[in-house]
């Protein structure tokens, strides 16, 4: 009888439960046993990592920019200050999709998609993590309630009141002051990126820029506590900002004003400087524009009008614009002819209205084509005549005409803080070597000296030269600041002064300058006719086209654009300067009767009082005496 099949072994299945039961528990001691060292490891050997992590989450450093250093005129008018804007920013971390809050953005503000690009041109622009990106400025009453109604669409978007540059008198001071604009890449990679967390704004050009460093001021900082969503719950630790200097500029707003004026609308340049200090008190140069458009942002329009305009408003005639200076320069051809010995105070110079190198046919003209006859030193800078500076560069050469005229200060930077000051060119023999591989020629130190030629000046050039006449050879750098948080500023690399063998050079070109606008054969005798005090001044025209040999000026065959430039220099009172003044009127084709009246008009604004009489304090010690003329 066969054995009965069993169905199943009990032993064996208890067998099989207590192995798994083993396993299982074996395996959940090791899990445990791993999350306990896991959670060891985390909560006691980097307890110290992740408790700075989690701080850190918390707890926020947010920088404070400090407040941008007020700047006024030498009479304490403000300049330029600091006004409350409403800005718009954005925080990229706080942000759900920024891409889409920006779009967000336009929709609400009914914006339109240039502003859109600009928006994310700027959110794109490197910075600290958490810190808030500014995208829009100046927000309206309606604008900041619509942000407020859809704030709940806006996550990271906030309405901040900030202090925004702000330059009261317009356009009247923009090439001097300048203006400030927004951080560019290019400048964020050399800026400190420590002392500029937090700012937006940058000094872009005019002492805005020059002086950057003390106006900006040191940043400041605070601890603040957040919440999961980056919004701040309280202030844990306040470190205040040190604001910037404030700036005082040798510039006085009234006799700004008065250059505007006597320029009457016309393109050009004025600059005035006290020959004793160096201060520039009026610096215009017209047209000008209002720098208030570029200090949030200006419009691609706005731009475009003022870059493509005819007239170059953004153009700095002042510091770079480069004219021949024409016969602005004969008072330092004749110091300079004095003191290398090729003529005395009292050679004279046939002029039958032109001049002529030896064995050469060439007729070099003089403006007078009659000619002036015999000419002494002091009647040929009186006259303006060519033909005697013809014959004096011939004597001087090249070499020691372009020694002398370089210790004036043609062809180099003459200023102490304008950074965008042009050299100028005053040529030489190794310059126009290297330049165009040629020999310099005779006739070429001829029409150098008369200023014309290669020779190219800024106005503030021309103003600085004929200040050191005005002070005997003093070098002392043409400045706009006055004082910078209360201190003057000092000249790092101080020019020599101009040394002559006698002194008394200086007072020849000086009688020579006062028979310009005085004696009774001067080019600008009918500016001096009515004037209370005595001005030493020089014209000079500057040439924008060239005239063929033989052929005359004649402004009617000429484009207005393609016609001489005036211009006119001077110094006052003669006795006792206390002023320096240099013109340029583009295209004003008469030195003396264009530039002179704006010199003289500028003189009359610093100088008189309300009666029309010297003031006080610029009138001489003593009685001087009717005799201009120095012994010989």
């Amino acid at each position: 009888m066969p054995q009965p099949i069993r169905l199943k072994d009990h032993e064996k299945d208890a067998r099989l439960v207590r192995s798994r039961v083993i396993v299982g528990a074996i395996g959940i001691l090791l899990l445990t046993g791993v999350l306990v060292a896991r959670q060891y490891y985390l909560q006691v050997i980097q307890y110290d990592y992740h408790s700075t992590l989690a701080e850190n989450n918390r707890i926020h450093v947010q920088p404070i920019p400090p407040t941008r250093g007020l700047i006024f005129d030498r009479n304490g008018v403000v300049i330029a200050d600091n006004r409350p804007s409403f800005s718009l920013t954005v925080t990229r971390e706080r942000a759900d999709d920024w891409q889409q809050t920006l779009d967000v953005i336009v929709e609400v503000l009914q914006l339109t998609q240039e502003d859109r690009a600009l928006f994310e041109k700027r959110m794109r622009q490197g910075r600290r993590p958490f810190e808030p990106v500014p995208i829009l400025f100046e927000l309206s009453e309606e604008q900041i309630a619509r942000i407020a109604v859809n704030q709940f669409r806006l996550p990271g978007v906030e309405v901040v009141a900030r202090l925004v540059r702000h330059y009261p008198l317009k356009e009247h001071f923009a090439h001097s002051v300048g203006y400030v604009g927004r951080i560019n890449e290019q400048e964020l990679k050399k800026l400190d990126p420590v002392n500029y967390s937090g700012t937006h704004h940058i000094g872009k050009t005019g002492v805005e820029r020059f002086y950057e460093d003390q106006l900006h001021g040191k940043v400041g900082y605070e601890e603040v506590e957040t919440n999961a969503r980056g919004r701040v719950l309280r202030v844990l630790k306040r470190t205040d900002p040190i604001p910037g200097d404030d700036l005082v500029l040798s510039l006085d707003v009234n006799l700004q004003e008065a250059a505007e004026q006597a320029l009457g609308g016309r393109r050009g340049a004025v600059v005035a400087i006290d020959p004793n200090t160096g201060e520039v008190l009026a610096m215009v140069s017209q047209p000008s524009f209002n720098p208030n458009l570029f200090v949030t942002g200006i419009s691609f329009k706005d731009y475009g009008e003022l870059r493509d305009s005819i007239d170059r408003p953004l153009f700095n005639r002042v510091l770079r614009g480069l004219y021949p200076p024409g016969s602005t320069i004969k008072p330092m051809v004749a110091v300079a002819g004095l003191d290398a010995g090729v003529v005395t105070p009292v050679s004279r110079v046939f002029d039958p209205g032109f001049y002529q190198l030896p064995n050469y046919d060439h007729k070099y003209r003089n403006w007078n084509r009659n000619g002036d006859g015999w000419v002494s030193l002091e009647l040929a800078i009186a006259r303006s005549n060519d033909t005697y500076f013809y014959d004096l560069a011939h004597k001087m050469g090249i070499d020691r005409l372009h020694s002398y005229m370089s210790r004036f200060g043609f062809g180099q930077r003459v200023s102490l803080d304008m950074f965008e000051e042009s050299a100028g060119l005053m040529p030489s023999r190794d310059w126009k070597r290297a330049r165009y591989r040629q020999a310099w020629y005779p006739g070429e130190t001829l029409i150098l000296g008369i200023g014309q030629g290669y020779m190219q000046s800024t106005p503030l050039q021309l103003a600085q030269a004929t200040a050191l006449v005005a002070n005997r050879g003093k070098w002392i750098r043409p400045h706009l600041a006055k004082t910078i948080g209360g201190q003057p500023p000092v000249d790092p690399d101080p020019l020599p002064d101009i040394e002559l063998r006698d002194e008394r050079f200086w007072d020849y070109a000086r009688v020579g300058m006062e028979q310009v606008v005085h004696g009774a054969r001067g080019t600008a005798r009918k500016v001096g006719d009515a004037s209370v005090y005595r001005i030493a001044g020089k014209s000079g025209t500057a040439q924008v086209v060239a005239i063929k040999q033989g052929e005359k000026y004649d402004r009617n065959k000429i484009q207005e654009r393609h016609r001489d430039h005036a211009l006119f220099v001077g110094f006052a009172p003669a006795e006792n300067p206390r002023i320096a003044v240099s013109v340029m009127v583009e295209n004003g084709e008469s030195g003396s009767g264009v530039a002179a009246p704006v010199v003289k008009q500028v003189m009359d604004a610093w100088l008189l009082d309300e009666e029309g009489q010297l003031k006080a304090e610029f009138r001489p010690q003593q009685p001087l005496s009717d005799n201009t003329s120095v012994s010989r």
